[in-house]
């Protein structure tokens, strides 16, 4: 059934495909428009920013036009005079409003409503770290650095007074995200996405209502489904897809080493004598390393540093031909002292300051350059360095990092506004990533991992990951936090991510520790992709190869993740056709309103339920289970709906499948993997 849409001269009624109606009135439409006086403070990613309010004109609905393919709402101001038009399309199950100013106002604010329902839960405004359900949150939608210095320095002091809030969360205001997405989707199986790139808060706070309110008079589009994979399949219909990742990635854990090239055969060796199954290394450092006040960092010239991996040229395809892939690291910044920003800067390839000289941006504790993505000879020459430096070298995958820095007041080669452009660079990013690799004919072959995005990241990126976790257990920025931010991604359509196991963000006494790494591991094992990390600091911190314990314990989960390939091809196959996403909330397939609420829990695909140890020393959880019939990977006890304290001890993270799953053979052997 397809969306209709009917008008009787003064209001539009709209039956949505399950038979749902809506009815815009003069009553029920509430929109606005106006002036707006954005500001923007940008340090190391993070952004203070403040709106001063010029005007605002509240409209009424004064006439509703009916035609061929939909209809037109015009909307007056209080004293008659005509502001705005909305034409109303409907394609499938999907509604597109798309505004157009009426007389002749400058206004740069599109202020709307959704009526809400009382018991309504909303997910998304991209990814969310400390809350999954928005309801009762107001989401500023902007890329941002996650992880800011006043929420470091917070926790040193805390640290250093031995102060342990693992369960303390910050106002909600406080959080930024790296991907911002001005797509929420509702528990009344509906989606709301504003097609901007500019600066919107949406407010969920209000019972009565959801107001969204975005920096530009854009197209809005509105989707109802019935079930809400119908309704991942719609939003992706009109977003974009992620494609299927190769099927090596699904061979084992891929194992972040740093070091040089006999490290990396020394950590394999080890590893072999433990059974552990590797699908690849990734060796973040290949193009160098610099040391810094914040730890091992690196050194941002995108080539190979052949004094700290000596013949990595021909080594990189031995290791091939063991099965064993390498991947390394880039970013869109340069080192302003290396070989390549000589040359960008040169040829005047770099995002310029007010001045006409080239932005140099601090991230930690340097300054670097940014290539002009918007320069269409600086794009193709990074893309040229990707495929030169990296995919012909032999790389089979990489972390393209960042994409959140783009000051608004910097100078773009195109002339854009780059307060307009700021939200959109990280797509823009994957844009170039993904270009290098279906003109290198390696999509399907490569992937890359981004872990900044926007709207379009949903269809150039291969594969997000969740960022600089901090390595502890605290709720908004540690392990627990990886659960609400995969179910976010996956409601604004991003289906596939992962995260660092053990986290990355190390400092004071906040290092990871063998457990840990281990309870980080035993949830990656039962993710898309299974990758370790070793951290901003790798000396303080636990690795895979931390003690006899840990080597056993994570060649235990790499063999588990490997038996799951058959598995994991699958729900990452349908992510690719339809859009339904590999990680999914427990109300995706089951109604309630624990369902709605859960954000400790998740379902992997729709047959597996995860619940993974997120509190430091627990030996055992409460996990709920929703209505079906659950059997334990471990012991094969049965659980129907409700709740039940399961022990846990390391090396055995609460995992159940359906009873009825077609794959049930490949989970009852996980056990002996």
């Amino acid at each position: 059934m397809r969306m209709k849409i009917q008008s009787n001269g003064n209001a539009l009624h709209i039956i949505a495909p399950d038979g749902r109606t809506v009815d815009l009135t003069a009553e029920s439409l509430f929109v606005s428009v106006g002036r707006v006086e954005p500001s923007y403070r940008m340090s190391r990613g993070s952004f203070k920013i403040r709106q001063k309010k010029l005007s605002e004109t509240k409209l009424f609905l004064s006439c509703v036009k009916e035609h061929d393919d939909g209809a037109e709402l015009e909307l007056a101001d209080k004293n008659g005079t005509a502001v705005l038009s909305l034409s109303v399309t409907a394609d499938n199950g999907i509604l597109k409003f798309v505004p157009r100013i009426l007389d002749g106002g400058e206004y740069n604010r599109l202020t709307f409503r959704i009526p809400a329902s009382a018991d309504e839960s909303v997910y998304g405004g991209g990814e969310t770290f400390a809350e999954f359900d928005l309801r009762g949150k107001k989401q500023r939608v902007w890329v941002a650095e996650h992880i800011n210095a006043g929420q470091i320095a917070r926790k040193i002091i805390k640290s250093s007074l031995n102060i342990k809030a693992v369960d303390r969360k910050q106002p909600y205001s406080n959080y930024e995200t790296y991907y911002a997405q001005p797509t929420f989707v509702s528990s009344e199986k509906y989606f709301v996405h504003c097609d901007t790139t500019d600066y919107a808060v949406f407010d969920f706070r209000k019972k009565q209502f959801h107001e969204i309110s975005v920096n530009d008079i854009c197209p809005v589009y509105i989707g109802m489904a019935q079930s809400f994979e119908e309704l991942s399949e719609e939003l992706s219909s009109l977003l974009g897809r992620q494609p299927e990742l190769p099927e090596w990635a699904y061979d084992g854990a891929i194992l972040g080493i740093q070091g040089g090239t006999q490290t990396v055969y020394d950590k394999l060796e080890k590893a072999a004598g433990y059974d552990t199954a590797v699908a690849g290394v990734w060796c973040q450092d290949w193009e160098g390393r610099r040391v810094t006040a914040f730890g091992k960092q690196l050194q941002w010239n995108w080539e190979w540093d052949s004094e700290r991996y000596p013949e990595l040229d021909k080594k990189i395809w031995e290791l091939k031909e063991r099965g064993v892939r390498f991947l390394g690291y880039m970013n869109p910044f340069l080192a302003i002292e290396k070989p390549l920003y000589a040359y960008a800067a040169k040829m005047g390839y770099c995002v310029k300051d007010s001045e006409g000289k080239d932005y140099l941006v601090k991230i930690t504790t340097f300054p670097a350059a940014m290539v002009d993505l918007t320069n269409p000879e600086a794009y193709e020459w990074i893309k040229s360095v990707i495929k030169k430096n990296m995919i012909d070298f032999g790389l089979d995958g990489w972390m393209a990092d960042f994409g959140e820095y783009l000051p608004t007041d910097c100078v773009l080669f195109s002339g854009e506004d780059a307060e307009k452009v700021h939200n959109s660079w990280p797509a823009r990013w994957a844009k170039v990533n993904r270009e290098a690799l279906e003109e290198t004919g390696k999509l399907g072959e490569i992937f890359f991992f981004t872990r900044a995005g926007y709207t379009d990241t949903v269809k150039y990126s291969t594969l997000m990951w969740a960022g600089d976790q901090h390595t502890d257990w605290t709720v908004d920025f540690g392990l627990p936090s990886v659960i609400p931010a995969s179910l976010s991604l996956s409601m604004c359509g991003f289906g596939l991510t992962h995260s660092d196991i053990g986290g990355y963000t190390t400092f004071a006494k906040m290092r990871r520790n063998p457990e840990l790494f281990m309870r980080w591991a035993e949830m990656n094992a039962f993710s898309p992709l299974m990758r370790s990390h070793e951290g901003s600091n790798p000396d303080l911190n636990a690795q895979f190869d931390a003690n006899e314990q840990v080597l056993a314990h994570h060649a235990k989960f790499s063999r588990i993740h490997r038996a799951l390939k058959p598995y994991l091809v699958d729900m990452a196959k349908l992510n690719a056709e339809r859009g339904i996403p590999v990680t999914r909330p427990l109300f995706y397939h089951y109604d309630g309103e624990r369902e709605r609420k859960e954000s400790t829990e998740y379902l992997l695909g729709c047959d597996l339920l995860v619940a993974p140890i997120i509190r430091e020393g627990a030996k055992s959880r409460e996990v709920y289970f929703p209505d079906d019939e659950w059997i334990s990977v471990w012991d094969g006890r049965e659980y129907s709906k409700g709740s039940a304290v399961i022990d846990a001890p390391i090396g055995t993270i609460p995992v159940f499948y359906r009873k009825n799953s077609e794959y049930s053979g490949i989970f009852e052997k996980l056990k002996e993997a």
